[in-house]
């Protein structure tokens, strides 16, 4: 079981994704400092989250915030510290018993890495009675109001060998990446998503806000914001993330972008490859040589042409 999961853990079982330490070696983890309701209301990372969350289930404005916390401080990893910073908050239906979600988000980068649904099914009906296909539905369901665009991506499902209790493991790929966007853990009457991909290893800048850079009917498609949304070749271009969202609305490619301000293929994909390995090296805890760094950026860079030549695919 252990061996098909990311990192090596149930994702419901642990606070901090598994998307941030993707080896084991964890020696000790920071303390978490409790939050009020009213903390959370003003704190910036706590209110875009709540914003999200709004955004894609309107009920839960009714919901109660039972319980919120924030850990900062460094993680040891190996001979290597990763900073750790991160918001978490639950909310459940007033009277206690209802539905209930918990959302861990990503204090340096504002994007929410775990959700866990629980008891939104009826218990007469609960989501172990379901077929697979209907699992499937409710996953994805989740996962398109929280994050988008969720038909891009190959869905895989099987059970878990889980005697003491039934357990759903359902991945979901796209050909860009060599792991899982989203890995997703069913139990009981309980969804735990864990987004895989796409979180950066280090601060986000102050001028990499902008998302969904990419449309897909209609829809921000977030699958490529991890590679576009670069200090870099924002420099490259002489363009602000505002600028490059513009230029992609109208159907243009990197390519094309890129070639109207005098600037090659190659210089962009040697631009977004150094950001992109060096973010890998240093997650993986792998001292960073000319070497390993030129290593790196050849693996990624067959991952970078359909991002840098893909239109926008907005049904205008």
């Amino acid at each position: 079981m252990k061996k098909r999961l990311i990192g090596g853990m149930v994702a419901t079982a642990i606070l901090i994704p598994v998307a941030a330490f993707a080896a084991s070696g964890v020696i000790e983890m920071p303390t978490r400092t409790p939050m009020t309701t009213e903390q959370v209301q003003v704190d910036e990372v706590g209110k875009s989250t709540l914003e999200k969350l709004y955004l894609a289930f309107p009920e839960t404005k009714s919901f109660e915030i039972i319980d919120a916390s924030n850990v900062q401080g460094d993680v040891s990893k190996g001979e290597n510290l990763i900073n750790v910073k991160q918001t978490s908050i639950v909310l459940q239906e007033k009277g206690g018993t209802g539905k209930k979600i918990t959302l861990h988000t990503n204090g340096n980068t504002g994007e929410i890495e775990h959700v866990i649904q629980e008891n939104w099914e009826p218990k007469e009906k609960s989501l172990i009675t379901l077929t697979d296909q209907e699992i499937k539905a409710k996953v994805s369901d989740l996962i398109d109001k929280m994050y988008g665009n969720v038909e891009q991506y190959e869905i895989a499902i099987e059970q878990m060998e889980n005697p003491n209790q039934k357990t759903w493991m359902l991945n979901y790929t796209n050909e860009m990446f060599d792991k899982p966007v989203y890995q997703v853990f069913v139990q009981d009457n309980t969804i735990s998503v864990t987004k895989i991909v796409g979180i950066p290893t280090g601060p986000k800048p102050s001028n990499m806000k902008v998302e969904g850079l990419f449309s897909l009917n209609g829809k921000p498609d977030y699958t490529a914001d991890a590679f576009l949304n670069d200090e870099k070749l924002f420099a490259l271009l002489k363009m602000s993330p505002t600028e490059l969202k513009q230029e992609l609305a109208k159907g243009k490619t990197v390519v094309e972008i890129a070639a109207s301000k005098n600037v090659s293929k190659q210089q962009v994909i040697d631009v977004i490859a150094e950001t992109q390995a060096r973010g890998q090296l240093q997650g993986d805890g792998v001292p960073i040589s000319e070497h390993s760094l030129k290593q790196m950026m050849k693996a990624i860079e067959p991952k970078l042409l359909p991002v840098i030549e893909h239109k926008t695919e907005t049904k205008w």
